[in-house]
């Protein structure tokens, strides 16, 4: 008789509002006797932490998993072997395992890479996610705008690995939001000028959160300080 493995659920909870996760997210993540998440930095709560601490119980125990923001790949592989190390004696243990998952478990998301490590050490693991909202919608909700309308072209990219390609980018779509922009945002702001664009875009920093900042027409910005969880828009047409 084969033992019985627990599931392992990646739960989407939104963009910060903690109201913004889904009703079967919420019921999954209150059901599992063990909840996971991405550390936050410098020893503060992440957002995902920030956003599910209302509706967790107090006899679960949570995992805070370390997942550091670097491009280099050897580092990622080792922290994603170390979290899988951790949730998986939890599962072949037969516990249910929710990993909780700021914006869409499926978009851009450090779960991609931890589910298929953890598949990888114990294939007859079962995964199942739950989709929710994610950075560019919550961005154009909180700024009273449509994403895209009729025949738009959308293109969504992180800029910080395509600023040699948003020249193609910007003759090629007509709305194009670029995740991932806080280091490369000097640039893009000079590529923006060239192409007459800065009137028609717009930042938006922790969509939906408390200390969210939005910033209008990027005419007289050529610098911004943001943080990681900022994005761009633009209406090229």
């Amino acid at each position: 008789m084969s033992k019985k493995l627990g599931i392992l659920y990646g739960i989407s909870v939104g963009t910060g509002d903690p109201e913004l996760i889904t009703v079967k997210g919420l019921r999954l993540l209150q059901k599992v006797s063990i909840v996971a998440f991405p550390a936050g930095i410098n020893n503060k709560p992440g957002i995902a932490q920030q956003i599910i601490a209302p509706w967790l119980k107090v006899e679960q125990i949570t995992l805070s998993l370390s997942f550091p923001y670097v491009q280099d790949e050897q580092e990622l592989q080792q922290a994603w072997l170390k979290a899988a190390m951790e949730i998986l004696p939890h599962l072949q243990q037969g516990q249910d395992v929710a990993f909780a998952c700021e914006g869409d478990i499926s978009f851009y998301s450090t779960f991609t890479y931890l589910a298929q490590t953890i598949l990888d050490y114990d294939p007859q693991i079962k995964i199942e996610t739950v989709p929710g909202i994610c950075s560019p919608m919550a961005a154009t909700s909180v700024l009273g705008i449509p994403l895209t309308k009729g025949s738009d072209r959308l293109v969504i990219v992180p800029a910080l690995y395509h600023i040699e390609h948003l020249d193609q980018i910007f003759k090629n779509a007509d709305v194009v939001v670029l995740l991932k922009v806080s280091s490369v945002y000097d640039q893009v702001w000079q590529i923006l000028q060239q192409f007459q664009l800065l009137q028609r875009s717009w930042v938006v920093e922790r969509a939906t959160q408390r200390d969210q900042k939005i910033y209008n027409d990027l005419s007289d910005r050529p610098q911004l300080q943001l943080s990681y969880f900022s994005l761009l828009i633009v209406k090229v047409s």
